[in-house]
């Protein structure tokens, strides 16, 4: 499927119904979903027929483009019910069939659900940035995401927060290739939110374990 093929189809993807400010709740804009996507099996191979799992799923845009990417199974977390059932609405109206929802904390998974050690080949995620109300929750996220994969981990990060992300992976063992930075563009959602919409530098990084 070629790119904006793929970011047609993402367009069509239902938001949050209500929002929670505490869990950092917005929706991955289509066009970079596309672009991580897109990226991830084109250059990478790391979606077809692979198991995936989409930390923090949302609404699901991240999932389902894993699924129309023919992914063999794809696992979306979310600790919200009503982002689920969101998400599911997004699902049956795609007519996918690959895919499963769980509700859990993802900083919680690997004393949760021990059995999703290393279990998945590929993790996509787009976490809470970690910012003003969740210190620490996108690292929390990413350590999560390394701990169930056995192979690469996709995920989206403040550029302002780059040499720490990179180091805490180098602290990991692991490898941190940004592969791109990218305009992330915030809408007005919260009532504190005083403009339209703010555009956030944000960078796109495959981790992988290093050989």
């Amino acid at each position: 499927m070629k790119l904006k093929e793929l970011e047609s189809w993402l367009q069509d993807v239902q938001g949050f119904s209500a929002p929670r400010i505490l869990l950092e709740q917005y929706q991955t804009p289509p066009h970079i979903a596309a672009r991580v996507l897109h990226t991830a099996q084109a250059s990478f191979k790391d979606l077809e027929g692979k198991m995936v799992a989409d930390l923090g799923c949302g609404c699901g845009m991240l999932m389902l483009g894993a699924s129309l990417l023919e992914a063999a199974h794809v696992i979306g977390v979310d600790i919200d019910e009503g982002a689920l059932e969101v998400c599911q609405e997004n699902l049956t109206e795609a007519e996918v069939d690959n895919v499963e929802l769980i509700k859990a904390d993802v900083t919680r998974m690997m004393k949760d659900q021990p059995r999703f050690h290393k279990f998945f080949d590929t993790v996509l995620l787009n976490p809470p940035f970690g910012t003003k109300h969740n210190p620490g929750t996108d690292v929390a996220f990413l350590q999560t995401a390394l701990e169930i994969s056995h192979g690469a981990v996709y995920s989206l990060h403040k550029t302002s927060t780059r040499t720490h992300i990179v180091k805490k992976a180098g602290d990991w063992g692991v490898k941190a290739e940004v592969l791109a930075r990218l305009r992330y563009d915030l809408p007005n959602t919260y009532k504190f939110h005083k403009k339209a919409s703010v555009d956030i530098d944000v960078d796109f990084i495959r981790f992988s374990r290093q050989k």
